[in-house]
């Protein structure tokens, strides 16, 4: 028998293995030189089994989109639940979620997202649906053009992360975030 058979089957830890994986090699050597026999071998699951969760790289890739998407909404959802004040709560939760992202310990499978939304023109048409799903959720509270524009504001803090093209200190960032979430309240 071999140790394949013997040992339990952990699907979840394997599909989560797999788009850890996957998240640090797109970051690497980016989404173009991603391939599949690159994951599993990085991964140290056959290609059979990186194939019975991800039959192809655009399934990856949306597994990867799908993954962190729903860590983006559930920590949105999660600042949300912690904020009192109505108008504004989803930008100032957007906001928050954003300025976080360069301090959390996933910031390079946000990095990879953002990327992979770059690159990758299905992915950019399922990021215009998220965007026109929460914005048409919340447009009785957030559809201001100051709730727009703080929401345009951390998006270009999130890019300016990524590139690493300007180099924020703490004490600065907190106060473009304090500015930010006072618009969401005018």
């Amino acid at each position: 028998m071999t140790n394949a058979h013997s040992r339990k089957k952990q699907p979840q830890r394997v599909r989560r293995q797999l788009l850890e994986v996957a998240a640090r090699l797109s970051l690497e050597q980016g989404i173009a030189a991603l391939t599949l026999d690159a994951v599993s071998h990085a991964a140290g699951v056959s290609k059979g089994g990186l194939l019975h969760h991800f039959p192809n790289k655009s399934a990856l890739l949306d597994g990867l989109f799908d993954d962190l998407v729903t860590r983006f909404d559930n920590a949105i959802d999660e600042a949300m639940a912690r904020d009192e004040i109505e108008k504004g709560r989803f930008t100032r939760a957007y906001l928050g979620v954003c300025f976080a992202l360069d301090a959390e310990a996933e910031a390079q499978g946000w990095q990879v997202l953002t990327i992979a939304l770059l690159a990758e023109p299905h992915l950019k048409a399922r990021w215009r649906e998220w965007v026109a799903r929460r914005t048409a959720e919340f447009a009785a509270t957030d559809g201001s053009a100051n709730c727009l524009l703080a929401r345009f504001a951390a998006d270009g803090i999130w890019l300016a992360d990524l590139m690493g093209s300007h180099d924020i200190d703490r004490p600065t960032r907190a106060i473009l975030l304090q500015r930010l979430n006072a618009l969401s309240l005018e």
